[in-house]
């Protein structure tokens, strides 16, 4: 680069960490006004690095992958402690890129179909389900226990059936499923699984991380998360020939795995056959899969660079933020507050508290109370996701199935709400959603 231009971009990097400090910073550190400062249930949490990042990566004006999504591939299996891990452009992305690779004829005898069976739960975000009814396989559903809002591991192998070939699962809300009885479960039938990671990244089980378990796992990138780059998602692995075929649907079904702006990586380029065509046929357009293209730009993967180092510091707030939330609620016989398994070290996504039947109040009820006092709520996602009108069209016992009685999930879907706890929370937004929740509980002014 010419010694002006490199003197440019130094300046050009010094005005925009100049200008989060005059613009960005004062938002951030403003004083809470209980009442009257918003309670948001998330939030981006970021400084200076993301946007010099942002900045340097547009004046190299790439945009598609490039070194900085080669860098945040690297730092995230790093991160992981696994072999491959692919940046996508949401974390929808991630779960449709993940179940679809393993439709790849590659896996052989275990290359899902449609008519297959995949047991996973209807409590939960819909984009966990989605690809499996989009591909024309068969979701199984199963219960979740209430304590812990995740699967309900003992109704496993009743929702077995010579049809089911994998089992697709979301970590709730931060908190670990229980990973040792699904994964031994999946063993013994010889199943995949899918490990949605999208609201638990940084959480452990058994001191391994969430998301490693599997044989694929996602993340999701959306500002609500644990981190960010506005959008975006990643599918990681261990496993080289998923990561080759997750690879190849990633980018368009290619066969070839130049990265972009590189030609000719395998050095066979023009004098192989692949199908049926003509000995020679340009590798680059040889298409072993019907894919997409879900990449990132490398403006959002720039983003992400600076948000993966603050990203432990991230994790170790959100359990801070946790433990002060159920001190200051654990002692009210109205609610229930989710807990996780002994084995488990959750990097919490959120603070679900289900109304129990006879508190005198309910989960609506408290929603408004909450809304009203300037905290924003959410309930557990779809609640139940048979009950939307997504689902009218679908036959049960055709193109779904429901294993057993849907008990607690419907529970979840009238009672619970969730409220936030993202790092960018300080202790007063915190003691001040307990306050409002204990004034509702003891019959306090409305």
């Amino acid at each position: 680069m010419d010694n002006r231009a490199e003197k440019l971009r130094r300046e050009i990097l010094e005005k925009t960490a100049e200008y989060y400090r005059l613009a960005h910073a004062p938002r951030q550190m403003a004083p809470f006004e209980p009442g009257v400062s918003r309670v948001n249930y998330a939030g981006r949490v970021f400084d200076e690095s993301e946007m010099t990042n942002l900045v340097d990566s547009a004046l190299e004006f790439w945009l598609t992958y490039g070194r900085w999504s080669k860098r945040f591939e690297q730092g995230l299996a790093q991160y992981l402690g696994v072999r491959f891990a692919l940046l996508v452009n949401s974390g929808s992305s991630a779960n449709l890129l993940a179940f679809m690779t393993l439709t790849s004829p590659l896996l052989g005898e275990r290359q899902l179909r449609r008519g297959d069976e995949i047991i996973t739960v209807a409590a939960g975000f819909p984009t966990t389900i989605a690809p499996i009814i989009q591909y024309g396989a068969v979701p199984v559903f199963v219960d979740v226990e209430l304590e812990t809002a995740n699967v309900d591991v003992f109704q496993l192998e009743a929702a077995w059936s010579p049809k089911t070939k994998a089992v697709m699962l979301a970590h709730t809300l931060g908190n670990p499923f229980d990973i040792r009885a699904v994964k031994a479960f999946c063993e013994k039938h010889d199943l995949w699984l899918i490990e949605d990671n999208c609201d638990a990244l940084g959480s452990r089980y058994d001191g391994r991380l969430t998301g490693t378990w599997g044989d694929i796992g996602t993340s999701s990138f959306y500002p609500p998360h644990h981190m960010t780059m506005g959008e975006g998602g990643a599918v990681y692995t261990d496993n080289p020939l998923l990561k080759r075929i997750a690879l190849s649907i990633r980018d368009w079904g290619r066969d070839c795995w130049c990265e972009s702006g590189v030609d000719n990586t395998c050095g066979c380029r023009f004098t192989k056959q692949f199908g049926k065509l003509p000995v020679g046929y340009d590798h680059k357009y040889v298409y072993s899969h019907f894919g997409y293209n879900l990449k990132a730009t490398d403006m959002q993967a720039a983003v992400g660079c600076a948000q993966l180092e603050k990203f432990p510091g991230f994790v170790e707030k959100r359990k801070a933020n946790y433990a002060r939330l159920q001190e200051g609620l654990k002692d009210l016989p109205q609610i229930r507050i989710f807990r996780p398994y002994p084995e488990s070290d959750p990097s919490w996504f959120g603070f679900l508290m289900t109304v129990r039947p006879d508190a005198g109040f309910t989960r609506n009820d408290l929603a408004k109370r909450l809304e009203a006092k300037n905290i924003q709520t959410r309930n557990l996602f779809a609640g139940n996701i048979t009950k939307h009108p997504c689902f009218e069209a679908l036959r049960e016992g055709v193109d779904y199935r429901i294993a057993a009685p849907l008990v607690n999930t419907d529970i979840i879907m009238n009672d619970s709400l969730w409220i936030g706890l993202y790092p960018g929370m300080g202790d007063g937004k915190l003691d001040y959603m307990v306050r409002v929740i204990r004034d509702l509980a003891q019959g306090g002014c409305p």
